[in-house]
């Protein structure tokens, strides 16, 4: 194999495991409700307060 070729193949070798790692820094996305809701993880959505 040429030099060209093992350096292409390298590349694309790798590039999905970077990808993955660059990935890796994510935070969790948090849910935001109205004033006087609060978030019920049941439903997955915004509820009444009661009280």
């Amino acid at each position: 194999m040429t030099l060209k070729t093992l350096i292409a193949a390298a590349a694309l070798t790798l590039s999905p495991a970077l990808a993955i790692a660059a990935c890796s820094d994510h935070a969790e996305q948090v849910m935001t409700c109205a004033d006087g809701t609060t978030y019920d993880a049941t439903s997955k959505t915004c509820v009444v307060m009661s009280g």
